[in-house]
């Protein structure tokens, strides 16, 4: 018998989405209630999307997609007469986007200097902005390493709180959105081993990016950059610019060489993906491939770049680059990657709207819609060694998303998670 997705009902399924998340990395298995009955009746049946441009991984196709229990049971050429479908009216239909490095969550943290949101409430919030833009799939940007000897500080300790409430949320089905964690581990910081030492292979975490922002080097290779980000940031005089700057450096000398192996060696000890973070140079890559790092987060230059795909990292890039034709700290522009075929991964860094925005920009620029679109959906899922999603193959995941163009920007008309709507 075949269904049709009632959406006015979604809102209660989605609670109930993260049953069906079995990826091992999840804590605690949530209490057996009524609505989960209910919802393992409705996952029995089947969904049909048809009159779609079905994007796979290497083509787009013109077809038709059934759904059932939350995975992709069939994929067919041409549409269907069948009662009770859903008419795509032509639009794409695409994999659920994932994304793997987002800061997203600390706006909603604090959204105005001095304004510290209730952290639940800030995760909801965050949740739903994701979900509405086609993000099935997130790994949350959490710094670790902070700096507690000054009262002052912007860097102070936060890291294993929010984690445990997103992992709480996450295990009480309370969630649209599969949550995995992603360490950044700050190298000049005070505390790095020991916030790192904190968690542990439950705590679903998928990556740990070294991260070391000594001024005049690797992002900031430009003080007067780094200089114009405080300001803007945290509203620094220039004495406490000079005394922040000053500071860094003391800390890079103090526990750099400590707080890199050390986070390496946590990282791979919690079977996380190791990444890179601004490699600006062929020494910082050939360091990066020596620790056994897999993804370059947003390298500088195109030197690097290069020497990243000759070591087989994968290059990420930010949408927002991608968008804006160029890099808010004078960087590498992301477009200069895609002639050489650089770039594999895109990244929503601080703006989630931008992922498709610039998948789909650069699916228009190369003529290839699947290889755009792959950039943020397959190519970051194998990265992160989920296997079950990041395509629309069968028996993958039905995390779907469907969107049709408007003055070559996509206008997201649905999002489907395990094969319930979300957005």
């Amino acid at each position: 018998m075949v269904s049709k997705i009632v959406t006015c009902n979604f809102q209660i399924y989605t609670r109930l989405l993260q049953k069906n998340d079995i990826n091992q990395r999840d804590v605690t298995s949530p209490k057996r209630t009524n609505y989960m009955k209910n919802f393992e009746a409705f996952s029995e049946q089947s969904t049909i999307l048809t009159n779609a441009k079905i994007i796979l991984e290497d083509q787009v196709v013109q077809g038709s997609l059934i759904i059932k229990e939350g995975k992709i049971s069939e994929i067919s050429d041409g549409g269907t007469s069948a009662k009770n479908i859903i008419d795509c009216n032509g639009d794409y239909l695409g994999p659920g986007l994932v994304e793997l490095h987002t800061d997203n969550l600390e706006r909603h943290l604090q959204p105005r200097p001095g304004a510290v949101w209730p952290r639940k409430a800030a995760i909801l919030s965050h949740d739903s902005e994701l979900a509405s833009v086609g993000i099935t799939t997130v790994f949350n940007a959490l710094r670790v390493g902070s700096i507690i000897s000054k009262k002052d500080s912007n860097y102070k300790k936060y890291a294993r709180n929010v984690a445990d409430d997103i992992l709480l949320m996450n295990a009480g089905n309370l969630l649209r959105v599969s949550h995995f964690l992603h360490l950044r581990a700050e190298v000049c910081s005070e505390t790095l081993l020991e916030e790192m030492s904190e968690f542990s292979l439950a705590d679903r975490i998928g990556i740990v990016s070294i991260m070391d922002h000594t001024p005049g080097q690797r992002q900031f290779r430009k003080i007067t950059k780094m200089k114009e980000y405080l300001v803007g940031k945290y509203n620094m005089t220039p004495a406490q610019m000079d005394a922040y700057i000053g500071h860094l450096y003391d800390l890079r000398e103090q526990y750099g060489a400590l707080h890199e192996n050390g986070a390496e060696r946590i990282g791979k000890k919690l079977g996380a993906t190791l990444a890179s973070h601004d490699d600006t140079t062929i020494d910082d890559v050939m360091r990066s491939s020596g620790k056994g790092i897999k993804i370059a987060e947003f390298p500088t230059t195109m030197e690097a770049a290069k020497a990243c795909k000759e070591n087989n990292i994968s290059v990420m890039m930010g949408a927002p680059n991608l968008l804006r034709g160029g890099s808010h700290s004078g960087n590498v522009a992301a477009s200069d990657l895609v002639e050489d075929d650089l770039l594999k991964i895109l990244s929503s860094d601080y703006a989630p709207s931008s992922l498709l925005m610039a998948a789909v920009k650069l699916g228009l620029i190369t003529g290839n819609m699947a290889k755009g679109l792959k950039t943020a959906t397959l190519t970051p899922a194998r990265a992160t060694n989920l296997e079950d999603r990041g395509e629309i193959a069968v028996g993958k995941r039905a995390d779907l998303i469907r969107f049709g163009l408007t003055d070559e920007l996509p206008r997201i008309n649905g999002v489907w998670r395990l094969g319930q709507r979300i957005g």
